[in-house]
């Protein structure tokens, strides 16, 4: 059997797992995200062989006017994962920080980086890109 991940929001009610990892976790420095996460950057990395393992009936989707969609739990309200505009419902992009045990993942870029916020400062090395990966 392969290891999985295990996460949970701050209350703990929510409850997940995850048994694979993008390798293309990154620091996302957008408006959207930044707001979210209440914090300088939203650090998010696609998973897979994900499921929820408690607490299902309290996450919560809000969808932005841009088609993109956050998940949050409505006890704590802890921000757990962004779906992109178009992504099947299972395409989650999680909260890295959520995760109960260290993952096999580390993020390896900065990116919307045009919307950082005036009072950080990037000096971790990593690419840096202005819009998505890429760019």
């Amino acid at each position: 059997m392969n290891k999985t991940y295990q996460g949970s929001c701050l209350c703990g009610q929510i409850r997940f797992e995850a048994g694979g990892f993008s390798q293309q976790a990154a620091h996302c420095h957008c408006t959207m995200c930044r707001k979210f996460h209440g914090a300088a950057f939203g650090t998010l990395v696609g998973v897979s062989e994900f499921r929820w393992l408690a607490g299902q009936a309290l996450v919560r989707e809000y969808r932005a006017d841009n088609g993109t969609s956050r998940l949050f739990c409505t006890n704590c309200g802890a921000s757990l994962a962004f779906r992109s505009k178009g992504a099947p419902s299972d395409g989650l992009e999680i909260a890295i920080a959520l995760f109960d045990e260290p993952v096999p993942v580390k993020p390896g870029a900065h990116i919307y980086t045009r919307y950082q916020a005036n009072w950080t400062l990037i000096a971790d090395g990593l690419p840096q890109y202005p819009e998505g990966r890429g760019e």
